[in-house]
């Protein structure tokens, strides 16, 4: 494809209509990247990263966020090659490749021989979701919002899901710097959920990411003690009901296509498989 048919570079606030069009083509898909830019646009300082932008004809076609993680989104094969083009120039910064997975896929097949090999690749996560509250599962009427006070006995709970779901503890490098303000925006953004028992955190989840059209459900997790007693599902119920009536109409999710029991739990509370994320972690 010829470069005056096809351009790739990073976009600008000016750029904001365009990208949210991209963006609002699988709202649940691109939920994670859009609630960042609903909040940050596009300026780069903001946003926490650069938002790659592949034209065909003069017309925004696919986006990539290069920050932490680097995100493909609505992204042909064309476009996906584009941003490992560049992201091979540029070397690698993020901790993970993280998206849809077939573009993810192709885009890690691209950098893998220039970047070299990762500490782990999760070639299948199912992306979840539903549009209404369970009707097989009852809510945990004790599972609430976690009060500003209680930060503290949530981001032990935090770490231990991190480091548990992907292998390396969230306050290395930094000593948890980045990782405590994001725990403590989730907590004063009022979309970080526990059972408590105690000082105990028995079940936690997150709303990690919402705009009007979606919102994704993260950091789902039951301390061990606690395991095998239905915490997950009833937990989840609440945390969806609160999602679907005070924060968007569908609410979705992404999990390891080997976790068999959650994978169940949340086709109890209602979530049904729509498609497939893949993660790449360094």
């Amino acid at each position: 494809m010829s470069s005056s048919v096809a351009t790739t570079r990073v976009l600008t606030p000016a750029d904001l209509p365009a990208a949210l069009e991209v963006l609002d083509r699988d709202p649940i898909e691109n939920a994670f990247v859009a609630a960042r830019v609903a909040v940050a646009g596009l300026d780069a300082w903001r946003l926490g990263g650069e938002m790659w932008g592949f034209f065909e004809h003069g017309r925004l076609e696919a986006l990539c966020y290069s920050g932490a993680n680097l995100v493909p989104l609505s992204a042909s094969s064309a476009a996906v090659q584009a941003f490992a083009d560049r992201a091979r120039k540029q070397g690698r910064r993020c901790s993970s490749v993280v998206g849809p997975a077939a573009a993810v896929a192709e885009l890690w097949s691209l950098l893998e021989p220039h970047w070299g090999s990762a500490r782990e690749v999760r070639a299948r996560q199912p992306l979840m979701a539903t549009w209404e509250p369970s009707r097989e599962i009852a809510p945990d009427p004790r599972v609430r919002r976690v009060r500003r006070d209680e930060m503290d006995l949530l981001l032990p709970a935090c770490v231990a899901m991190f480091t548990e779901e992907v292998g390396v503890s969230p306050l290395a490098g930094d000593g948890g710097l980045l990782y405590r303000a994001r725990v403590a925006e989730l907590v004063t953004s009022g979309r970080a959920f526990a059972r408590f028992e105690g000082d105990k955190v028995v079940f936690k989840a997150e709303i990690g990411a919402a705009t009007e059209r979606a919102c994704q459900i993260q950091g789902v997790w039951v301390a061990p003690e606690f395991r095998g007693r239905g915490h997950s599902e009833s937990g989840m119920a609440t945390v969806t009901e609160i999602a679907l009536r005070e924060v968007a109409p569908v609410a979705s999710l992404y999990v390891n296509d080997y976790n068999v029991v959650a994978r169940a739990a949340y086709r109890r509370v209602g979530f049904t498989e729509i498609g497939a994320f893949m993660s790449v972690l360094f």
